[in-house]
């Protein structure tokens, strides 16, 4: 018996293919309305991550948003070009900088996470809200475990 999506049923029983299925799907959505800001998500993620922990080292951000600290300076640097964070030296050991989220940056983030909550609702509008708490709690468990 063939899957309703005309996927092979031997994938669609894949949980990781699944995933990443969605995940996909989602990410389009996602990227669409941050490229209406010529934003990236990688871009996107830093001003997250600076927005809910405040001034970051860069090597801290690698961490946090578990992605390689060579590209790290490159999404800080696309950003700190347009205004929306700065380098400041690190009030603790003016040896290092910290990523700082500025006014703009702070701005532009708060309409950002508007709109990016928007678009998820919409790819993920054929689940009820129940469905989608569950949904997500699912998959930050899985994630919790990594």
């Amino acid at each position: 018996m063939s899957e309703p999506s005309g996927r092979p049923p031997s994938l669609m029983g894949l949980p990781s293919y699944l995933a990443g299925s969605v995940a996909r799907i989602g990410h389009e959505h996602l990227v669409a309305v941050l490229g209406e800001h010529d934003l990236r998500l990688p871009q996107y993620a830093v001003l997250a991550a600076l927005s809910d922990f405040g001034p970051l080292a860069p090597h801290e951000l690698a961490t946090r948003l578990r992605t390689d600290r060579s590209h790290i300076s490159a999404y800080v640097e696309a950003l700190v070009q347009r205004g929306w964070v700065s380098r400041d030296p690190d009030p603790t050991d003016r040896r290092r900088q910290s990523v700082v989220l500025t006014e703009a940056g702070a701005g532009l983030f708060g309409d950002l996470r508007l709109a990016a909550a928007a678009s998820q609702a919409t790819f993920l509008g054929m689940l009820t809200p129940a469905e989608r708490d569950t949904l997500l709690a699912l998959l930050r468990k899985v994630i919790a475990c990594e």
